[in-house]
């Protein structure tokens, strides 16, 4: 796997996307011969081709992207397969559309544009289908043995399972005794953690995964330290579910963890740094968006008495309560006889407006001033409410980690969980918010608001 913008991305999905964009870029300039004109050599260097395919390119893959084909990479349906690469094409000939209004010269020629996605149509699924087929046929998996038959261990095992892209594949498991639903996820029984050494012998895994629910007395350190010095990577379950979903298991987490890590979060330079972008970023947000945001105000005010603007105290940066800004989504008082209560799906405390707000993020625009205030950054934690805050504090473990930097707009585990207001919604969400805290960089914020940006256009994803 390869680690960009400080996620874990499999090989094979970096590769696809790759040969995608040199194959869309081969099929323009095929068109190009199709529909005749000048040298190709004189188009796109001096012609303004290069520019244009580059753009068209570009397009597509954003497209394809957006439809979710580069996270979802194995092919089930050839037909849906098919139907979401016209999609794709369509929106790439709106691109077009779209800037032909600005400069005539960054689009391709009309029938240019026609014949090349004519091929592309055609060649991309096609590539697409033997590329999935070939690389789950010829792609050698790393083995990884499991010593332990954890719970944390087999949710591991499944999700490698699911996912034979990430090019692991468990190869068997080492417990006191063999459980079927182990079997399911780990693969087969291979004996007890103490015959960890001669198991390795025989079936000469390329990893070896640690993950006992109990190692005292359990725990072969010898072996495994014996194992090490030999070359062979040992490893906690937690940092392969970490690496494979991007979450940091609050089950694998301990206080020493926290206490003799070298560095307990985010340095103070790499939270400057993040205020200063993040200003930056809320300051263009505010004229950018200052249309939108007078249009969304009177539309609240006119379909629901109350205030456009609502204003909920949140907590912040270490513990500190502040009010976050949002444009009213819910009618006026509607926790006057509840109480402060979670938001839930299909609420019905919310206006017909709200749902709409809600649904694309635009109430959470006014933000924009919060970050300027100094209270928010673009991305990072969700600020929770404080009556929640301190339930939460003293049902999980860790809750309190997620003040040790400002909270966001947006953030790693709104991007990447779906909606939920259970108890096991909430954890999930936390493991998520330890990864983003424990890998805060620009890199990653570019990454979340990029996400958040498809979102928004397509009205759908996690919330």
């Amino acid at each position: 796997m390869i680690r960009l913008f400080q996620v874990f991305i499999p090989t094979s999905v970096v590769g696809l996307v790759i040969s995608e964009a040199l194959l869309a870029t081969a099929c323009y300039c095929a068109a190009f011969y199709l529909t005749g004109g000048i040298s190709i050599d004189l188009y796109l260097l001096y012609g303004g081709g290069g520019a244009a395919t580059a753009i068209v390119v570009a397009s597509i893959l954003l497209g394809i992207y957006f439809h979710d084909l580069y996270s979802e990479f194995r092919v089930w349906s050839r037909i849906y397969l098919i139907q979401q690469y016209c999609l794709v094409f369509g929106m790439a000939f709106l691109a077009q559309a779209l800037l032909s209004y600005l400069d005539r010269d960054l689009i391709l020629p009309r029938w240019h544009m026609i014949a090349g996605s004519a091929l592309g149509l055609v060649v991309l699924p096609l590539w697409r289908m033997a590329y999935s087929q070939a690389v789950f046929s010829i792609l050698d998996p790393q083995r990884v043995l499991f010593v332990g038959d954890s719970d944390l261990a087999r949710q591991v095992g499944r999700h490698l399972r699911r996912r034979p892209e990430y090019a692991l594949a468990p190869a068997g498991y080492l417990a006191p005794k063999a459980d079927p639903e182990a079997d399911e996820c780990l693969g087969p029984w291979q004996g007890e953690p103490a015959d960890v050494r001669r198991v390795w012998r025989t079936l000469t895994p390329d990893r070896v995964v640690v993950g006992l629910a109990e190692r005292r007395g359990q725990l072969p350190v010898f072996e495994l330290l014996d194992l090490r010095l030999r070359g062979v990577p040992v490893e906690e379950v937690g940092g392969l579910y970490e690496t494979v979903t991007g979450r940091v298991s609050l089950s694998a987490l301990r206080p020493s963890h926290l206490i003799f890590h070298r560095r307990l979060g985010p340095s103070p330079h790499a939270l400057i740094f993040q205020r200063a972008y993040s200003a930056a970023v809320g300051l263009a947000g505010i004229i950018l968006t200052g249309p939108l945001l007078l249009v969304v105000a009177i539309l609240v005010r006119i379909t629901s008495p109350g205030p456009a603007l609502y204003r909920q105290r949140r907590v912040g940066y270490r513990g500190k309560v502040f009010e976050v800004l949002k444009f009213r989504s819910m009618y006026v008082d509607a926790e006057a006889h509840t109480g402060a209560v979670w938001a839930k799906k299909d609420d019905p405390r919310v206006t017909p407006l709200g749902k709409w707000l809600r649904k694309l993020r635009i109430d959470e625009f006014p933000q924009f001033f919060n970050i300027l205030k100094g209270e928010m950054v673009i991305a990072g934690p969700r600020p929770e409410r404080p009556e929640f805050v301190k339930e939460l504090t003293e049902q999980i473990p860790f809750f309190s980690l997620r003040h040790s930097v400002l909270p966001g707009i947006t953030g790693w585990a709104q991007i990447n969980h779906k909606y939920g207001d259970t108890l096991e919604d909430t954890i999930a969400k936390l493991e998520y918010d330890l990864y983003y805290i424990k890998n805060l960089s620009p890199s990653l914020d570019l990454y979340i608001v990029f996400h958040t940006i498809k979102v928004m256009l397509l009205g759908r994803g996690s919330q």
